[in-house]
């Protein structure tokens, strides 16, 4: 899974935490999550403002 996977890391985030409420998530915290994902293998520097926005907002598509 790649940074540009975003509803596919959105998918996993939603399977794999559950109780987490996506739309009150630091960008610090998700950015931790999405490189802890098992499937997850990008440069775990990358993933930007912009692309955690997207990865936040298709998670909050899921749990809705």
């Amino acid at each position: 899974m790649k940074w540009t996977d975003i509803t596919a890391i959105a998918e996993a985030l939603y399977d794999k935490y559950p109780d987490v409420d996506p739309a009150t998530i630091r960008f610090t915290d998700l950015h931790n999550k999405i490189v802890e994902l098992e499937e997850f293998d990008d440069d775990k520097s990358r993933g930007g403002e912009k692309v955690l926005e997207a990865v936040q907002q298709a998670w909050i598509d899921e749990a809705a």
